[in-house]
C-alpha cells in the first residue's frame, strides 16, 4: 500500500495494528479486573475497581483506527480557524480499522528545548499556545484529547510566529456532558476569583462533598482560604502540608470514586499539561489566566445548532448575539484578570511589584499596543479605588 492511490503526491504517516494486539488487550483487561477484585477483598479501603473498566474502554478506542480518524476530523473542524494548530488530514481511501493513513508532518516533541532554541522560538510562546489549545478543548468545545504527552504534540518550524503545533494520536477523546462543561467553567471562574462559597457549592454538585475544599489546591496550588490566586503564603503552605498528611488512602479513594468521569479525565489531561509546561519553565500564572479567559468565554458562548444556522434570519440573529456575548465575556475576563493581577502585586514584596507589572505589560500586552495598556490601566484604577 502506498500513496500512489492518491490524486496528488503526499508524504504519508502509516499506523498499522499488530494482528494479535486485540486478544492481548482482552487478556490484560481481565487480569487487571481480577487483581482489582483481590486487592479490594484484602484491603476494603481500596476503591479503584472502576479503573480496569476505564482502562478497557480507553484501550478499545485505541484499537479502532476508523474511530481515531473520525476523532481527528472532528478536532480539526473545531480548530479550523486556528492558525497555529495543525491536525493531519486523514486519507480515507487508505484507512481501515487496522490501518490508519494520515498526512505526514515533520517536527520535534514540544518539550525539546534545544530544538526550540535552534529555530529561535521562545518556549513561553509555545507553552502558551499549548495551554490555549487545551483550554479551548475543555471549556469551549467540551471535546478533549485524552493523551497530551509531549510525544503526541510536535513543534513544526513552519507557520505563524515561526512555529506550529501538530497534534497527533486521536485515539482517545472525552466528550464532556454539556451541563458539566458549564459547571466546570463556573468552577474555574470561582477559583480565579477566590470565591470559596461558589467553589464549595460547585464541588458539591460534582460530588466531591467534604473534599471540595481541596479543589483550589488541585487546580491552582492555593488553599480554599488563600486570599490571592497567585500563590500561598509560607504559613498557608505549612498548614496545608499538615492537613494533607492527615488524609488517609481511603480519602483519596473516596474522592476519586465520587467524582464524575468527566472530572477525572480533565484531572489527567491537566496533570500532563502541567508536567510539560513545567519542563519549559513557564509561569503558573500564564496557565491560570489562559484557563480563566476560556472558561469565561466557554460559559457564555452560544452552542450553535446546525439546522437553525441554515436559516438566513437565524444566522443574523446568532451572529449579533455572538458578538454581544464576546463583548460581555471580554469585559468579564478583564474584571477577573484585574483582580488576579492586583492579588499578585499585593502578595509580593514592594521591590517586586514594579517588575511584575512591567513583565506583564511586556509579555501579555506588547509594547506597541497603547490602547490595550490604557484599557488595563483604567480597569486597575477602577478596581483599586477606595471603597466608599
Amino acid at each position: 500500500m502506498d500513496c500512489k492511490m492518491l490524486k496528488e503526491i503526499y508524504f504519508c504517516h502509516y499506523q498499522v495494528q499488530y494482528p494479535w494486539i486485540e486478544q492481548q488487550m482482552h487478556f490484560d483487561t481481565r487480569t487487571m479486573y481480577f487483581l482489582s477484585k483481590v486487592i479490594a477483598w484484602l484491603y476494603p479501603q481500596y476503591r479503584f475497581e472502576w479503573l480496569p473498566l476505564t482502562f478497557a474502554k480507553s484501550v478499545s478506542s485505541e484499537l479502532d483506527f476508523v474511530q481515531e480518524a473520525r476523532n481527528s476530523e472532528r478536532a480539526a473542524k473545531n480548530f479550523r480557524n486556528n492558525k497555529i494548530v495543525r491536525i493531519p488530514n486523514v486519507f480515507w481511501e487508505l484507512t481501515t480499522r487496522q490501518v490508519l493513513t494520515m498526512e505526514f508532518y515533520a517536527g520535534h516533541k514540544i518539550d525539546d528545548l534545544d530544538f526550540l532554541s535552534e529555530i529561535g522560538v521562545d518556549p513561553e510562546k509555545v507553552a502558551k499556545s499549548l495551554i490555549e489549545l487545551f483550554a479551548e478543548m475543555i471549556f469551549v468545545h467540551g471535546y478533549i484529547h485524552g493523551d497530551p504527552h509531549p510525544g503526541n504534540i510536535l513543534v513544526s518550524p513552519e507557520g505563524r510566529n515561526g512555529f506550529s503545533l501538530v497534534l497527533l494520536d486521536h485515539a482517545v477523546y472525552r466528550e464532556l456532558d454539556e451541563e458539566f462543561r458549564k459547571d466546570f467553567c463556573q468552577l474555574w471562574e470561582a477559583l480565579a476569583l477566590k470565591d470559596s462559597k461558589k467553589t464549595m457549592w460547585l464541588g458539591e454538585r460534582f460530588g466531591a462533598g467534604k473534599y471540595s475544599r481541596y479543589l483550589p489546591i488541585i487546580f491552582t496550588g492555593t488553599t480554599i482560604e488563600s486570599k490571592y490566586s497567585s500563590g500561598m503564603s509560607i504559613k498557608e503552605k505549612e498548614t496545608m502540608k499538615h492537613e494533607l498528611k492527615s488524609l488517609m488512602f481511603e480519602d483519596l479513594s473516596l474522592f476519586m470514586e465520587s467524582m464524575p468521569p468527566d472530572f477525572i479525565a480533565i484531572l489527567r489531561v491537566d496533570a500532563l499539561l502541567r508536567s510539560t509546561i513545567r519542563k519549559m519553565d513557564v509561569s503558573r500564572l500564564i496557565r491560570l489566566l489562559t484557563y480563566t479567559k476560556f472558561a469565561v468565554y466557554g460559559r457564555l458562548r452560544l452552542k450553535f445548532d446546525g439546522e437553525l444556522c441554515k436559516m438566513p434570519e437565524m444566522n443574523v440573529y446568532f451572529a449579533v448575539k455572538a458578538v454581544f456575548l464576546n463583548f460581555i465575556s471580554t469585559l468579564k475576563y478583564f474584571h477577573i484578570l484585574t483582580k488576579i493581577l492586583i492579588g499578585a502585586i499585593e502578595s509580593t514584596p514592594w521591590q517586586q511589584k514594579v517588575k511584575n507589572v512591567q513583565n506583564y505589560l511586556y509579555h501579555k500586552i506588547g509594547s506597541s499596543d497603547l490602547w490595550s495598556i490604557l484599557v488595563h490601566s483604567v480597569f486597575l484604577l477602577f478596581c483599586m479605588r477606595p471603597a466608599s
